[in-house]
């Protein structure tokens, strides 16, 4: 037996691992604020069984939840990826989080890939808990998997790159309202649970530039008419993606 058996051998754990072990803390993190599962989780379900069992909104011809469950889908994404995100991470960098984290043996961009793989777990579980609601309301899905899959990962990474360009440039109560504020008037004017030809002709196409009405709109296209892949919508989330992430990585700031 060598003298040095014993001996503490120090140092940082696998890449990986960090990233792994970051994610299953900020997925608990996110699962256990009860903010964030009012947000996530209550909202969402409340407005996909409200608005599917009353005719309150003229939808359309066609079952009320077959239109809603592609918005509510999209409204999901939105309060995962941008709203929950920007408040916690914007209370993160508040409190001197961040950039404790900064400091450890985890790099800031390995930080921001766990915060990210938290988001899409989180997004996981609610879009299976929302389908199978939606399903028990009498929904009847069409189009292609791919498509669907495509938009929700645009969709993330748009909303994703938006909460933390705000997160990292406001302060964390500036945060918290704008971020609210926005949510709010996104679902009144994306395409949610209102279609936007109910909206006057001159913002119409103002409102389908916007990330919730091209994720709303690209989901319904395939969920409920059968659309093979929907561009159109597809080109605008990347848009939003490329420049919400590339903002945020220039102008986020730890402090």
């Amino acid at each position: 037996m060598s003298a040095g058996t014993y001996t503490p051998r120090p140092g940082a754990a696998p890449l990986p691992r960090m990233i792994a072990a970051q994610t299953a803390l900020e997925t608990r993190m996110l699962l256990r604020n009860g903010e964030q599962l009012l947000l996530t989780v209550v909202i969402p379900t409340l407005l996909l069984v409200l608005f599917s069992a009353v005719d309150i909104v003229d939808t359309g011809s066609g079952a009320s939840v077959d239109f809603l469950t592609p918005g509510i889908l999209a409204l999901a994404v939105m309060s995962t990826a941008f709203t929950g995100q920007a408040i916690a991470t914007g209370f993160e960098r508040r409190y001197g989080v961040l950039k404790r984290l900064g400091a450890s043996p985890l790099p800031r961009w390995a930080l921001m890939t766990a915060k990210t793989l938290a988001v899409l777990v989180t997004e996981v579980l609610q879009v299976v808990l929302l389908t199978v609601i939606a399903f028990a309301l009498g929904w009847s899905p069409h189009g292609n998997p791919f498509a669907v899959l495509l938009l929700l990962v645009l969709g993330t990474a748009a909303f994703s790159g938006l909460g933390l360009l705000m997160a990292g440039t406001l302060k964390a109560e500036a945060t918290l309202a704008a971020a609210n504020l926005v949510f709010l008037l996104l679902l009144v004017g994306g395409g949610v649970i209102v279609p936007l030809d109910k909206f006057p002709e001159a913002v119409q196409s103002v409102l389908g530039l916007l990330p919730i009405a091209a994720l709303s709109d690209g989901l319904r296209d395939v969920l409920q008419h059968g659309a093979a892949m929907p561009w159109g919508d597809l080109g605008i989330l990347a848009v939003w993606a490329v420049l919400g992430l590339g903002a945020a990585a220039r102008f986020f700031r730890w402090e």
